[in-house]
């Protein structure tokens, strides 16, 4: 089996307001798939996007994560520590928070932040030609 595409969905309480975040990233939307109900962020066009989508919309059978809490940290692999370091930047002016102090190992780089919505993002670089020999990347 393979996977074409990959949607992430999130549930949240204000739509507009994670629109203008994300948009002051740099990213850009999915109109299709984006109204009063849903955003969604096109983190890698046609391969891989989070919908960020209304509570009440979202609810299914089993109950929200309590308020404050993340399930699960997405990481995301970046062409660069320098692309690592601007959305960081840019999530952190616009309200985010620092998740960990930036991780440095010469051939990989990782930083994150916690978004305005409480859900964790780890963004890292890898320098597959610095990598040692003895490193095992999972």
């Amino acid at each position: 089996m393979e996977i074409n595409t990959a949607y992430i969905n999130f549930a949240i309480k204000d739509v507009e307001r994670t629109k203008k975040f994300w948009q002051a990233l740099g990213f850009s939307f999915n109109e299709e798939m984006t109204d009063e109900r849903a955003v969604t962020v096109v983190l890698k066009e046609s391969q891989l996007y989070a919908m960020f989508i209304i509570e009440d919309f979202f609810k299914t059978e089993k109950p929200l994560p309590m308020p404050g809490t993340s399930q699960v940290v997405v990481a995301l692999s970046c062409n660069s520590r320098e692309e690592i370091d601007e959305v960081i930047r840019l999530a952190l002016e616009n309200g985010a928070s620092q998740h960990e102090e930036p991780q440095d190992y010469g051939w990989m780089y990782q930083n994150s932040f916690w978004d305005i919505n409480g859900f964790g993002w780890n963004l890292t670089y890898v320098d597959f030609s610095k990598m040692p020999d003895n490193t095992v990347v999972e």
